[in-house]
């Protein structure tokens, strides 16, 4: 898909509500394993405070929107993340009642997000969204396309994080169309890619670490159990394959976010998803 056309699509926030009390996630829900779980545990924690910064950063901007599609897009993208901002924060007293200590980290990334946020120009904020929905977009398709969560998952786990990676994919290039609108300039793109991926690099490790620490595995153990483990999960790399190839196609002067036509991805799933919800049971 070209730049000169993005696609336009509805983006759709849906009531979801995932039982989390009733269904007695494991400590380990991803491949009976620390080290699968809490790496995605860790990026886990930064959603809610991550996904209110994208809002803000875009409804700054909502007034120079233009194109009437988009405008409604920006509108089901507000719905989108605030959903899964509160759908995550309801998991995180899960990990609480599990006995994990979660409160400090996530009130550090929160004033860490808020500080930088005082201090950045606007644009720059908003460029820096459009690269981290990129990075979204990308492991949301991953999702999809490797089935882990499918396969090794729990099931309320499972349904939780491929509703959040199918609205990602819906609305993965509206943070960037609304920044070719206000700013189109390529540097600001390209700053706005490299705050992003610091940021979420070092918060994503900081997190991992501070959940593995408090069940007593270090790096050395960390780095064993991840080679052990990469014999039964897919062999997909977060460093490859999210943050080398995603920053690579992103700093092409022509790139789209809909380069990459995958909306049947979301399409699928939620069709699915939707046709099973009478019959869904609670594991």
């Amino acid at each position: 898909m070209s730049q000169e056309s993005p696609r336009r699509h509805p983006v759709v926030p849906r009531r979801v509500e995932h039982p989390f009390a009733e269904s007695d996630i494991p400590r380990y829900w991803l491949a009976d394993d620390a080290v699968a779980t809490h790496v995605s545990n860790g990026v886990n924690l930064l959603f809610p405070a991550g996904e209110r910064f994208f809002v803000r950063s875009v409804r700054h901007f909502e007034d120079r929107v233009t194109d009437p599609e988009l405008r409604e897009q920006v509108r089901g993208f507000y719905g989108q993340e605030g959903r899964h901002a509160r759908e995550h924060e309801r998991f995180f007293d899960v990990l609480r009642e599990q006995g994990y200590a979660l409160d400090r980290f996530i009130e550090a990334f929160d004033r860490s997000v808020r500080y930088f946020e005082s201090r950045l120009p606007r644009e720059l904020s908003l460029a820096a969204t459009a690269a981290a929905e990129h990075f979204t977009a990308l492991m949301a398709a991953g999702a999809f396309e490797e089935r882990d969560l499918e396969n090794f998952a729990h099931p309320v786990m499972r349904d939780l994080l491929l509703w959040h990676a199918a609205e990602e994919i819906e609305h993965k290039s509206v943070a960037f169309d609304v920044l070719r609108e206000v700013d189109p300039r390529y540097r600001v793109r390209v700053a706005g890619m490299l705050v992003a991926s610091l940021y979420l690099a070092t918060w994503w490790t900081l997190g991992t670490a501070m959940l593995l620490r408090q069940d007593g595995i270090g790096f050395l153990e960390f780095r064993r159990r991840l080679k052990r483990l990469r014999g039964g999960l897919s062999q997909r790399r977060i460093g490859r394959d999210v943050f080398a190839r995603g920053i690579r196609a992103y700093l092409r002067r022509d790139f789209h976010p809909w380069e990459v036509d995958d909306l049947h991805l979301a399409v699928d799933y939620l069709a699915k998803r939707e046709d099973a919800a009478p019959k869904r049971r609670v594991a």
